[in-house]
């Protein structure tokens, strides 16, 4: 699985409304483009001088399909309104492991399974 990852920093001052509107365009993403398989978004819930104030992790089955995502037309028109709203934006992409298999590697330390 292709994880994407997307944090915002917003402009100061932006209007509650700008965010709102952020999280109403993000919401409706995953009905309108397929390659989405999972699609989380939130606010940061725990300030600090690092934190960023907006995230967003999203799963695609591969880079093709990310891709596919970028350039759609629906997903462009989101990205012009966190471009209006955002002075910073970090993104990275990486292929997840699956918790499973790092266990199967571990050494039996006499844990407990949770």
């Amino acid at each position: 699985m292709l994880n994407h990852i997307v944090l915002l920093k917003f402009k100061p001052g932006v209007a509650e409304d700008d965010i709102k509107k952020l999280e109403e365009l993000l919401d409706d993403l995953p009905n309108k483009i397929s390659e989405i398989l999972v699609y989380e978004f939130g606010r940061n819930i725990i300030p600090s001088e690092r934190a960023y104030d907006f995230a967003l992790v999203s799963l695609f089955a591969n880079p093709e399909c990310l891709e596919r995502y970028r350039q759609d037309p629906v997903h462009l028109k989101v990205l012009d309104h966190i471009k209006d709203i955002c002075e910073n934006i970090i993104t990275t992409d990486f292929l997840g492991s699956d918790a499973s298999s790092i266990k199967e590697q571990t050494p039996d330390m006499g844990l407990p399974d949770f």
